[in-house]
């Protein structure tokens, strides 16, 4: 007999919830620890209960699931998380991918998939839904011909450069990379100079050139 992959699920949708929950309960090789209904609760109880798996949806009504798969990865680093959420937005997608996700999952998936990705998960894989695996795909092939357009930016360089054309300070740039903001300053300063720019908006504008 397999061991058993311990899963806890973190929705706050009850009847959804509760669905995860039955069809975990029809696989012999799955052993549901937790259910949980909010953010606040999921912080509290999961790093005792230390799940092999966590099931987690994107948008509760008291956190982001991104949020808060970044503040668990810190205190059980062991376990695997998996989005399961109505939201495709390829922002969602990453911010998701970046706190730590291996899968993200849309909720019209059906539960044989669902299952078959919890597998996947447990086993190494990234599992996604056709459409968001797409949409990684897209987004790959789109930075790779940029990246081939604006040839003297390094990868890191172009990211910043993509996330300041949104409009984040600085701050708040160094704070979702884990880098001190001296650091997003430094390589600000040498895109600037790649470029042949003097200020943000001309960098940016650069930018939007090859979009």
């Amino acid at each position: 007999m397999t061991n058993m992959i311990s899963i806890a699920i973190v929705e706050d949708e009850k009847f959804y919830n509760h669905t995860l929950k039955r069809v975990l309960d029809l696989h012999k090789e799955f052993n549901c620890v937790a259910q949980i209904y909010s953010g606040a609760d999921a912080l509290v109880q999961l790093p005792s209960v230390r799940p092999d798996l966590v099931l987690m949806d994107l948008h509760l009504k008291d956190y982001l699931g991104s949020d808060l798969i970044r503040l668990l990865k810190e205190k059980m680093p062991e376990s695997t998380f998996v989005v399961i959420t109505s939201f495709e937005e390829e922002e969602r997608v990453f911010e998701s991918l970046r706190a730590g996700a291996v899968g993200y999952l849309v909720k019209g998936e059906s539960l044989e998939n669902i299952t078959k990705a919890i597998h996947e998960a447990y086993n190494g894989g990234v599992p996604m839904s056709r459409t968001i695996a797409q949409k990684v795909l897209n987004f790959f092939r789109k930075q790779s011909e940029k990246q081939n357009r604006i040839p003297d930016l390094s990868p890191t360089e172009l990211m910043v450069l993509e996330i300041m054309a949104k409009g984040q300070p600085y701050k708040e740039i160094a704070h979702n990379k884990h880098v001190s903001v001296e650091t997003i300053k430094k390589h600000i300063s040498n895109i600037y100079k790649k470029l042949g720019v003097k200020n943000k908006v001309e960098a940016i504008n650069f930018l939007r050139k090859y979009d």
